[in-house]
C-alpha cells in the first residue's frame, strides 16, 4: 500500500517519532500548520473511519483509520470533523449524554480514500501550540510505529544529528570512572575527544543527543544510536515501534533522575533489568555495561543516525586502570522492592502491592508516616523524590476516623497537585492505585458537591463554568424544557458551551427552563436552574 501526505503544503516537523518524555515516548510526529488551525487534514490511504474520540487520551478531536495491510492511522488534535463526522460523534455524545465520545465504526459505515478531507486541524486536547500529531498504530496489537517509514517521500532531511555530552555511570561496588564512582557528564567539544579518561571494572554509559531537521526548529529525538568498543557493537537502539505497554519505560531508558533536574534527556547505552522495551538491544552478557578489565587503551564510538541516513560519529578513548573499588551500599532487604517479584509491603495502617515488571531494578524504599491534625489517616511517602512505575500498584490506608458516608472516601495523592486515585472502601481501609513513588499518599473524604460558578446565554450560545475542587469533576448533563442538550468541554478550561442550533431546541424567541447536573468522583451533585431566552 502506498500513502499520501495528510497535509496539502510540504510537511515541517515539530516533534518526531519516539521522542523522551516524561512518562510516555512521542507516539508520531507533531505537523506543523503554521500556528494557525483550519488547515484540511486528509486520510493518508484507503480505508475507512474505524473510531471517533472526543477528549479522550490528550487527543482533543482525533479521527482513527483503519488501512489494509494492518495499520491504522491516528489524527490528533483536530479543529473539528467534517460535517458526516461531525455528526456521527454528534449522535453518539446525544445517545450516550455526554461531552466525551468514543465511538466505533464498522468498515461500512465511513470508508475513505487516499487524500479524501476527513477534519480541519486545531489545537484540542493535550495541544500547546496549534499543529497535527499524527500517529501510525499496528492494528491488531496497537504498538506505536514511526510514521515516517511510510511518508519519508513527503520530508526533506539532510540535516545530521548532533550529540552533545556523555554520561558515565560506574556500577555501585564494581567500577570506578576517572577514579569515581558518581555518574559523571562530560562534553563533545569534537566529534574525536582527544583528552584520556580512566576506568576500572564496571561503566555503563549514556547520551544525550538530538535531531534536527532541514527548515525547522524543532530539537528531535535520536531514531538509532550504536555504541561500540574497539569497533564491537556492545548496545543498539532503533526506535521504529514502541509496544504501548513499554510506554513509560522511557524513564529506564531515559535518565529520568537526571531529567528531572534539568530537563535533559540522557539515554543510556545500557539496559536496566526490568527494562523489556525491544527497541534496545544488548550485544554483550552485561547488558551493555562494559568492563574495564584490562589496562590498555579502549576506543568507545557511539554512531548517530536519522531515519534519512544522516549521521555523526564521536570516539574517545578510555584507559583502563587498575583501582580498589569502595565497599558497594548494602540493601535493606526488609525495605527493597525487587523488580522481578510480587512485592507487598506492609506496615501498621497501609498495604502496598506492586506486581512483577513495575520496576526498573531493585529499589530501596523509604517508607514514612506523617500524621496531620484533623486528617483522616496518616499520610504516606515512599521515596525521598519522583520515582515513575512502569503500571499501576495497589494502595491500601487505614482509616483512622469515623465518617458519615464510607462512599465518600478516596486515596488522594500530593504531588505538584492534588490528583484523586481511586478510592474502594472496606473493613475499615481504603483502596486505590498508584504510579509514583515519591508522591504522597493519604485518605480524604469528598462530600461536597460541584461548584458551578457561572452561567450565560448569547448569540444561540449557553456557557457553563464548573469545577469540582476535592475528587474532581466526573461529568456535566445539561437538560433544557427536560430534553437532554449537548454541553462541549472547551479545552484548557474549567468552560462548557451548547451550540442551541445543534441541540433538540428550536429557535422559538421565548423563554426555556434550564437544568444544569454538575457530578464530581464520589457522586456528589450540584444542580443549578435557570431560564434563557431563545
Amino acid at each position: 500500500m502506498t500513502f499520501g501526505s495528510p497535509v496539502n503544503y510540504p510537511i515541517s516537523l515539530a516533534g518526531n517519532f519516539g521522542e523522551p518524555r516524561p512518562n510516555h515516548f512521542h507516539g508520531g510526529i507533531d505537523i506543523r500548520t503554521g500556528m494557525a488551525e483550519g488547515k484540511p487534514i486528509f486520510s493518508v490511504a484507503d480505508g475507512y473511519v474505524s473510531r471517533i474520540t472526543i477528549g479522550l487520551y490528550g487527543y482533543g478531536n482525533a479521527v482513527f483509520i483503519s488501512h489494509p495491510g494492518g495499520r491504522t492511522t491516528v489524527y490528533c488534535h483536530l479543529k473539528k470533523f467534517v460535517p458526516q463526522l461531525a455528526a456521527i460523534a454528534h449522535k453518539w455524545q446525544y445517545q450516550h449524554q455526554t461531552s466525551f465520545a468514543d465511538v466505533r465504526l464498522r468498515p461500512t459505515d465511513y470508508p475513505v480514500a487516499r487524500g479524501q478531507i476527513i477534519a480541519v486541524s486545531g489545537n484540542s486536547g493535550a495541544s500547546h501550540a496549534p499543529h497535527l500529531h499524527l500517529e501510525f498504530r499496528d492494528t491488531r496489537t496497537w504498538s506505536l510505529i514511526d510514521p515516517l517509514i511510510y511518508l519519508k517521500d513527503f520530508v526533506t532531511d539532510t540535516t545530521q544529528p548532533i550529540a552533545h555530552s556523555f554520561m558515565a555511570y560506574p556500577v555501585d561496588g564494581e567500577g570506578l570512572f576517572c577514579g569515581s564512582t558518581r555518574k559523571q557528564s562530560y562534553g563533545f567539544t569534537s566529534p574525536n575527544l582527544t583528552r584520556q579518561f580512566t576506568a576500572w571494572g564496571k561503566v555503563g554509559f549514556g547520551l544525550w543527543a538530538n535531531d534536527y531537521m532541514d527548515g525547522s526548529f524543532g530539537i528531535l529525538g535520536i531514531h538509532k544510536t550504536t555504541l561500540s568498543v574497539d569497533g564491537s557493537i556492545v548496545f543498539e537502539s532503533v526506535v521504529d515501534s514502541i509496544p504501548e505497554k513499554c510506554n513509560r519505560m522511557v524513564n529506564s531508558w531515559g535518565d529520568y533522575e537526571h531529567y528531572c533536574r534539568t530537563h535533559v534527556w540522557y539515554m543510556k547505552s545500557f539496559i536496566e533489568p526490568g527494562n523489556t522495551l525491544p527497541i534496545i538491544h544488548s550485544h554483550t552478557q552485561n547488558q551493555g555495561i562494559i568492563d574495564f578489565n584490562e589496562e590498555r587503551d579502549y576506543v568507545i564510538t557511539y554512531m548517530i543516525s536519522d531515519i534519512f541516513g544522516n549521521s555523526r560519529k564521536y570516539t574517545f578513548t578510555v584507559k583502563g586502570r587498575r583501582q580498589e573499588f569502595p565497599q558497594s551500599k548494602k540493601r535493606d532487604a526488609a525495605y527493597t522492592l525487587l523488580y522481578n517479584r510480587l512485592n507487598s509491603f506492609q506496615r501498621p495502617g497501609l498495604s502496598l502491592t506492586l506486581r512483577p515488571g513495575l520496576l526498573p531494578y531493585d529499589v530501596n524504599i523509604m517508607p514514612k508516616a506523617k500524621r496531620k491534625a484533623n486528617s483522616l489517616s496518616n499520610e504516606w511517602s515512599f521515596y525521598p523524590k519522583s520515582f515513575p512505575l512502569f503500571d499501576w500498584a495497589k494502595i491500601s490506608i487505614k482509616l483512622d476516623k469515623a465518617v458519615k458516608d464510607p462512599s465518600k472516601l478516596y486515596i488522594v495523592s500530593h504531588y505538584g497537585v492534588d490528583r484523586y486515585m481511586g478510592g474502594t472502601y472496606a473493613d475499615g481501609w481504603v483502596s486505590g492505585r498508584i504510579r509514583e513513588l515519591g508522591a504522597r499518599y493519604e485518605i480524604a473524604y469528598d462530600d461536597e458537591a460541584p461548584a458551578i460558578t457561572s452561567f450565560g446565554s448569547y448569540n444561540g450560545k449557553l456557557r457553563v463554568a464548573a469545577y469540582d475542587k476535592k475528587s474532581g469533576l466526573r461529568d456535566i448533563k445539561c437538560y433544557a424544557d427536560g430534553k437532554f442538550i449537548l454541553f462541549e468541554h472547551q479545552d484548557k478550561s474549567n468552560m462548557y458551551v451548547c451550540k442551541l442550533e445543534y441541540s433538540p431546541i428550536k429557535r422559538s424567541h421565548t423563554m426555556h427552563s434550564l437544568k444544569i447536573v454538575a457530578t464530581d468522583n464520589r457522586n456528589n451533585k450540584r444542580t443549578y436552574t435557570t431560564q434563557f431566552l431563545y
